[in-house]
C-alpha cells in the first residue's frame, strides 16, 4: 500500500527556473499550479519543494529590511557613543533604500531602483570595510561589512536579472545517428 502526500504552499525561492534540467530531469514548470502555487510532494527519494519567484519580487523587501538594519544601526550608536557621522550614515542608507523599495516595485523603474540598491550597498561595504580595516575591532564593522557584502551581491543579480533581455531558449540538441 502506497501513500502519497501534498502540501501547497507559498514560498518563493531566490532564483528563477525558466527551462534548465537538474539531474536529468526537466524543471522548466516546476511542478505548479494552475494557482501559481508551488507544491511540496512526497516521492520516493523523499520532499520536494519547487518554488518560482523572481529576484525582482524580492527586491523591495530585500531594500526595506536592508534600510531599517542601516537606519536601526544609525540611532543605536548615536544613542549609545553619540556618534554623528552614524547617525547620518543610517539616515542616509535608509532614504536610499527606502527611494529603491518604491522604485523596485514599479517595472518601468525597476532596473534605476536596482542600481541605487546597487550602488548603496557598495558604498556601505567600502564604508564598512574601511572601518574594520582601521579598527581592526570585529564589531560592528565585520558583521555589517558581511551583511552589506551579502546585499550588495543580492542587487547585483536583480540588476543582472532585471536589465538583460531573456535568454531565447534553445532547444536541445538532436541526438547523433
Amino acid at each position: 500500500m502506497s501513500s502519497s502526500f501534498a502540501l501547497t504552499l507559498h514560498i518563493p525561492s531566490v532564483v528563477s527556473v525558466r527551462n534548465t534540467k537538474l539531474l536529468g530531469r526537466s524543471v522548466k514548470d516546476c511542478g505548479r499550479n494552475r494557482s501559481g502555487l508551488a507544491k511540496l510532494s512526497r516521492s520516493r527519494r523523499g520532499y520536494g519543494v519547487c518554488c518560482k519567484a523572481e529576484l525582482s519580487e524580492l527586491a523591495p523587501a530585500v531594500s526595506a529590511g536592508y534600510g531599517v538594519l542601516l537606519l536601526g544601526g544609525g540611532l543605536f550608536a548615536y544613542s549609545k557613543s553619540g556618534s554623528k557621522g552614524s547617525l547620518f550614515g543610517g539616515l542616509t542608507g535608509s532614504v536610499l533604500m527606502s527611494s529603491a523599495y518604491f522604485l523596485t516595485k514599479s517595472p518601468e523603474t525597476r532596473v534605476l531602483g536596482d542600481t541605487i540598491g546597487l550602488a548603496s550597498a557598495f558604498l556601505f561595504s567600502s564604508v564598512f570595510g574601511f572601518r574594520l580595516a582601521s579598527s581592526r575591532k570585529p564589531v560592528p564593522a565585520g558583521p555589517l561589512l558581511l551583511l552589506s557584502i551579502a546585499m550588495l551581491s543580492f542587487f547585483v543579480m536583480a540588476y543582472m536579472h532585471d536589465s538583460l533581455p531573456v535568454a531565447v531558449s534553445v532547444p536541445d540538441a538532436l541526438p547523433l545517428p
